[in-house]
């Protein structure tokens, strides 16, 4: 997912400033509330994982432009269930940055679109989770279904967001829209993927009893709440 350059652009693009800021303000929170729970080289473990594995997934794994902007195998929801919500936004923000910064300087002025887009549909994919896993269900006990549930809250707000991107920026004609519909439904086959990919890891972590209780795993990995 990388918003193509000059679709928003001018004084409009002012807009994801603001968004990104609010995006950016909430994932601090989110890491002052995990440090006041649980530690910060926890918080400062996980969040260097969840960088160098979101870096992996914009640079090194498959990505096709598709419409108006591309398809990636995020794993957004992966990164919540191992790592946490703090975590996981960090890594998403600080490896999209070292990716615009080092390999994609193009990419810079659609930054905060971008971070936005990724960021929101994280954090109400956290919401989701816990109304759809029971206090009393450790993630490796997660079923398909469960996933799959947050794999759509995901992915769906990805493509919510780009929509809204491109409606901002281009208006609602009928190539615009063909654009957007076009890379919404590419994009929406990841959600038949990535649940397969969060049961994987979740069944290699459930096999691997010895990291329970490591910092670099998020504690309902293994435990109930």
């Amino acid at each position: 997912m990388h918003i193509e350059p000059g679709l928003v652009d001018g004084t409009k693009i002012l807009l994801s400033y603001a968004t990104a800021t609010a995006a950016l303000a909430y994932t601090a929170k989110l890491a002052w509330d995990m440090v006041r729970s649980n530690s910060v080289q926890a918080l400062l473990l996980r969040s260097v994982v969840a960088t160098a594995l979101v870096f992996a997934f914009f640079e090194v794994f498959p990505h096709h432009p598709v419409g108006v902007s591309e398809v990636h195998l995020i794993l957004g929801t992966t990164l919540l269930l191992i790592f946490g919500a703090a975590p996981a936004a960090i890594g998403l923000a600080a490896g999209l940055l070292v990716q615009s910064l080092f390999f994609a300087p193009q990419d810079l002025p659609q930054y905060g679109m971008n971070v936005t887009t990724l960021l929101v549909p994280l954090f109400a994919t956290a919401v989701l989770a816990r109304r759809v896993i029971p206090a009393d269900m450790a993630y490796v006990d997660l079923s398909y279904a469960q996933t799959f549930k947050l794999s759509v809250a995901y992915q769906g707000g990805i493509v919510l967001w780009v929509g809204f991107w491109a409606i901002y920026g281009h208006g609602v004609g009928a190539e615009n829209l063909a654009s957007i519909g076009s890379f919404g439904a590419a994009y929406m086959t990841v959600v038949l993927l990535e649940p397969l990919i969060d049961l994987a890891v979740l069944a290699a972590a459930k096999s691997w009893r010895r990291l329970q209780g490591s910092a670099v795993l998020e504690r309902r990995v293994y435990q109930a709440v």
